[in-house]
């Protein structure tokens, strides 16, 4: 059986390998038709746009997208033509409250600032963005959660995004990127959005760069209606928008969900869906995460415990150094561990 993966997938081409399957590794942004006339599968990430101008005439049946988000892949198409898809839901929901987690700490270290009181607004509450939420009111934040599908369908407790623009001192976006319909969320932070901003000191996107607008986003920047801007995500990656990129206070190449415990969930997730979609009755490489290099992490608070384990810094100096290489740094990117790797000591002031 051929298959046809992202060579940035980790861990999975060895288990491919070992399964006795015919492997062929290319960069997800130069996968092509003639690299799939005889593939049976094909695993990819967001790079590898996964519509009729790749897939017609191949014979791929099985796609794995080791990813959260699945817009790069024509849903419509796939289900017309016979061609089952999955994506990774959940898998690097860790990583991302990390990044999200981070870049708070940050903030409120820089600004003097006690989380507690403050109130936070968070935009789409599936998987990652209930771990924000759930995570913000255990540091004594006021949570306010949007999720219009959500609520919608029964969810209580969800307000509007007009409320969260109105009362929150951090609003940070997680929404599945919906570019039409009834809950499109395509440039949901638009200008009529950042003209609404009342008390907004930090806002964070780790979802997709269309999420927010970011001529709105840059404006609204330069007129101060918003104190400090995070973003990993941004329209038209890998192309940027640099005075944004030199305006914003954290900067970073669409790494939030890049640590090796969210790498290591996906490829599991989509190597268990082969093996099911397929019906491969062989043995299974077993995967596993090796300990981190030092285990213990000590520190006077949670807040330095985490910072120390990441901090978006110099993720941030990389890509104002060289915004060309976006690409290259996100490709290349030394994959992080999560809090659950390590083993945290509060020890007071040392």
């Amino acid at each position: 059986m051929k298959v046809v993966i992202d060579e940035k997938i980790p861990y999975i081409k060895d288990a491919l390998l070992a399964m006795g399957m015919d492997v062929v590794a290319l960069p997800g942004v130069d996968i092509k038709k003639v690299d799939l006339l005889d593939a049976d599968a094909l695993f990819v990430r967001t790079r590898t746009k996964c519509n009729k101008e790749l897939l017609s005439g191949t014979a791929v049946r099985f796609i794995g997208t080791a990813t959260i988000g699945y817009d790069h892949i024509d849903a419509g198409y796939c289900s017309e033509n016979g061609i089952f898809w999955t994506n990774a839901a959940g898998c690097n929901a860790g990583a991302v409250l990390q990044y999200v987690q981070s870049v708070i700490y940050l903030w409120a270290r820089d600004n003097g600032c006690d989380l507690s009181g403050l109130t936070i607004g968070v935009v789409g509450v599936g998987e990652i963005g209930s771990r924000v939420a759930a995570w913000a009111n255990g540091v004594g934040m006021k949570v306010l959660a949007n999720d219009p599908p959500k609520a919608d369908s029964g969810v209580r407790g969800l307000v509007a995004l007009s409320q969260i623009a109105e009362e929150c001192d951090i609003v940070t976006f997680h929404p599945t990127l919906n570019l039409s319909g009834a809950y499109t969320s395509y440039h949901l932070a638009d200008e009529a959005f950042f003209g609404s901003l009342c008390r907004c000191k930090l806002l964070i996107n780790a979802s997709r760069g269309e999420v927010v607008d970011n001529a709105a986003l840059l404006a609204a920047m330069e007129r101060g209606a918003i104190g400090c801007v995070a973003l990993d995500v941004w329209e038209n990656e890998p192309v940027i928008n640099i005075p944004l990129l030199n305006k914003v206070y954290v900067a970073t190449p669409h790494i939030a969900g890049y640590s090796a415990e969210g790498k290591f969930n996906a490829t599991s997730m989509v190597l268990d869906a082969f093996v099911r979609f397929f019906s491969y009755a062989g043995a299974v490489p077993q995967l596993a995460l090796d300990a981190p290099e030092q285990p213990v992490v000590k520190a006077a608070t949670e807040q330095e415990a985490l910072l120390s384990i990441y901090s978006p810094i110099d993720d941030t100096t990389a890509l104002r150094s060289a915004p060309s290489d976006f690409e290259k740094l996100r490709n290349g990117y030394n994959l992080r561990r999560e809090p659950s790797a390590y083993r945290i000591e509060l020890v007071g002031k040392y």
